[in-house]
C-alpha cells in the first residue's frame, strides 16, 4: 500500500476575525478531503471549534494545537517546527508567513497580495516594511510558491524578484450552498431575521481600500433612504477608516433609519442576504482576488463591481463594471443598475459562467498536480 502524503495546513486565520485566507483554506481543503483521500491533511489552530465547523467530517485527531501565546511570531518559532518534526510531515502549508525551512518539510507559501506596495498611502509605513521582509523571506524558503490571481503574481514577481513561472496561480472558487429559496422567502428571512428589507448591499472587511466611503456618498448624494432604500455593510473593521466613520457620524437621524452596519454573519444567512439585495456593491479600490462579487452572482444579484487589480478578470460582470476612481460615471453605472430587473436573465448567465470558471475542486486539482510533482 503506498504511503499517504503527509499535508500540515497552517490555519491560525481561523483563530481572528473572518478574512479571506479562511475562505481559501476552507474551500482548497474541503475539495482535496473530497477529491484526493490518499492524502493525510492536518490542520494547526487554537481554535479547534472553528475547524470542525469549516471541516465536519474531519477526524479530530488531525486538528492539532497550537499554545496561547501573546506574541504571534512564537508559533512560528516554536509551535509548527515541534508540530512538523513530530508528525513527520511531507508538506506544510502556509498564507503569507512561514517559519525557517527544514530539511524533513517542504513548504508550500500562498501570498494572496502585496496590495500595500501598490497602494502604499493605504497602509502605514511599518506595515509595509515587516510584511516585505517576512512574505519575501517566507517566499524564498517555499518549495511550491502560490498566488490566487494573475494580477497577484504580476505584482508579486516584480516587488520580490521572482520569476512569474515559478509562482503558481491557485485560484479561488465559490462554495455553492444548496438552498432553494426563492427571492421572496429570502427577503421574507431577512426581514424577519434582521428588520431589513429593500436594501443595497456591501460585503467586506472595512478598510479604506476597500472604498465604503464612495458607496456611502452615492447612497446620499442620490437620496436613496428618501426612495425607503436601505444600505447595509457586512463586514468587520479590520484597518481604521476616519473618513468614513466620520461621515457615519454625521448621518442625519432620517438617512440613519436607511444605513446598516452588520458585523457578521453565518454562511447561510450571507447567502439569505445575496440572495434578497435589490444591488450588490462591490467598490474597492484594489484586491488580490475579491470573492464578495462572485458569490453574489451565484445567488442570481445583480452585481456592480470595481474593475480594478485582479477583479479587470470579471469581464463577465458586464454591464456592472466600473472604474472606482471615476466617482461621476460610478453614480450613473449605479443608478443604471439599480432599475434593472430583478428576474433578469443576465443575473442567471452570468451565475453559470462563475460556477463553472471558480471551481475550488479545479483549483485543489492544480494544488494535488504540484505535490506530486514535489514529492520524491
Amino acid at each position: 500500500m503506498e504511503k499517504k502524503i503527509k499535508i500540515f495546513v497552517d490555519a491560525h486565520s481561523f483563530d481572528t476575525e473572518f478574512q479571506g485566507t479562511q475562505t481559501f483554506i476552507e474551500g482548497l481543503y474541503t475539495a482535496l478531503l473530497q477529491d484526493h483521500p490518499e492524502l493525510d491533511i492536518f490542520f494547526g489552530a487554537n481554535n479547534i471549534g472553528r475547524i470542525q465547523k469549516a471541516f465536519p467530517f474531519l477526524d479530530p485527531s488531525k486538528i492539532l494545537l497550537y499554545k496561547k501565546r501573546r506574541f504571534y511570531l512564537f508559533r512560528y518559532l516554536i509551535d509548527i517546527p515541534k508540530l512538523i518534526k513530530k508528525h513527520s510531515f511531507d508538506f506544510a502549508h502556509f498564507q503569507y508567513l512561514a517559519p525557517g525551512s527544514t530539511a524533513q518539510c517542504k513548504y508550500i507559501v500562498t501570498v494572496h497580495d502585496v496590495l500595500f506596495n501598490d497602494f502604499p498611502e493605504e497602509f502605514s509605513w511599518m506595515y509595509r516594511f515587516k510584511r516585505n521582509f517576512l512574505f519575501k523571506r517566507s517566499l524564498q524558503n517555499a518549495a511550491i510558491k502560490t498566488t490566487v490571481s494573475n494580477y497577484s503574481r504580476n505584482r508579486i514577481a516584480a516587488h520580490y524578484l521572482i520569476q512569474q513561472e515559478q509562482l503558481y496561480i491557485i485560484p479561488n472558487g465559490v462554495s455553492i450552498i444548496a438552498n432553494n429559496l426563492s427571492k421572496e422567502n429570502s427577503r421574507r428571512q431577512i426581514k424577519e431575521k434582521y428588520g431589513i428589507e429593500n436594501f443595497i448591499l456591501t460585503v467586506s472587511r472595512i478598510e479604506p481600500r476597500k472604498n465604503h466611503l464612495l458607496l456611502l456618498n452615492t447612497f446620499l448624494s442620490l437620496e436613496l433612504y428618501k426612495q425607503n432604500i436601505s444600505l447595509v455593510f457586512i463586514g468587520k473593521n479590520s484597518i481604521s477608516d476616519p473618513a468614513l466613520e466620520n461621515k457615519i457620524a454625521a448621518l442625519t437621524k432620517e438617512q440613519r433609519r436607511f444605513f446598516y452596519r452588520v458585523e457578521q454573519v453565518d454562511k447561510e444567512d450571507l447567502q439569505l442576504f445575496y440572495r434578497s439585495c435589490k444591488l450588490f456593491v462591490y467598490p474597492s479600490k484594489a484586491e488580490g482576488f475579491g470573492i464578495p462579487p462572485l458569490e453574489a452572482a451565484t445567488n442570481n444579484a445583480i452585481v456592480l463591481c470595481s474593475n480594478a487589480t485582479a477583479m479587470s478578470d470579471f469581464t463577465f460582470l458586464e454591464p456592472g463594471m466600473f472604474d472606482p476612481k471615476n466617482e461621476n460615471k460610478f453614480a450613473d453605472k449605479f443608478k443604471s443598475m439599480l432599475v434593472l430587473p430583478q428576474a433578469s436573465i443576465i443575473t442567471e448567465k452570468i451565475a453559470e459562467v462563475v460556477i463553472e470558471k471558480y471551481s475550488w475542486h479545479k483549483s485543489a486539482a492544480i494544488f494535488y498536480q504540484l505535490i506530486k510533482l514535489n514529492t520524491k
